[in-house]
């Protein structure tokens, strides 16, 4: 697959106006997340959080992968919260220790292994059924393996995933707009500080404008 914008690195805005003392500050703790850390999960639940950000949202193995069971450790060990709840779900600390409890549970009853130790394969089985609300066990109590799946895993997950740098760059998205914030905000056009996509035939142009971006 092409790369869609070739020499694009948002890294790059660091030191220009598009960043101001305390965005840097935000990146650079984000940047400097082990991906093999965790102090909230046990070491029990750490592998299956592991093997569930894998399948929901598998990355390539040519880069830096974006630590995203990390960042849901970092979440939970600091509270952090979304400010609203399902209230068919438990506090999100709870949610997340129960569900993958449950899933890891959901594994071995099925195929008599770990969650994290099944072929990618089982894996998604097991998550179809879960999105599907067809997981059951006793070890879920009354929370719905469904709203699990929808409204603790997805938004957990690809939140984390699209709040790194790595991921910004895969999708040319500018970054944070603090101080200089964005001017052309109509369908197809942007500043001259956003990635350029590269349209076939012209891969050379876009990677020339995306090394200057950050300009």
């Amino acid at each position: 697959m092409r790369e869609r914008y070739p020499g694009y690195d948002v890294l790059l805005k660091r030191h220009t106006p598009s960043w101001n003392e305390q965005t840097r500050r935000v990146i650079d703790q984000r940047l400097a997340i082990d991906p093999n850390a965790h102090c909230f999960f046990s070491d029990a639940e750490w592998p299956t959080l592991r093997a569930l950000c894998d399948r929901i949202v598998p990355q390539p193995a040519d880069r830096p992968e974006v630590p995203i069971a990390a960042m849901i450790d970092l979440k939970m060990a600091e509270d952090w919260q979304d400010g609203y709840r399902n209230a068919q779900l438990p506090p999100m600390q709870q949610a997340w220790c129960r569900g993958l409890a449950a899933l890891d549970a959901e594994a071995r009853a099925a195929h008599g292994r770990g969650f994290h130790e099944l072929p990618a394969e089982m894996r998604d089985k097991l998550l179809a059924a879960m999105q599907r609300g067809e997981l059951r066990l006793g070890v879920w109590g009354d929370m719905p393996s469904r709203l699990f799946f929808k409204d603790r895993v997805l938004i957990d997950i690809v939140r984390s995933y699209y709040a790194h740098p790595t991921a910004w760059n895969e999708i040319g998205w500018g970054g944070p707009a603090s101080p200089r914030g964005y001017v052309r905000l109509q369908a197809d056009r942007r500043d001259p500080w956003e990635a350029a996509e590269a349209k076939p035939g012209h891969e050379a142009e876009a990677y020339r404008e995306n090394r200057r971006v950050g300009w």
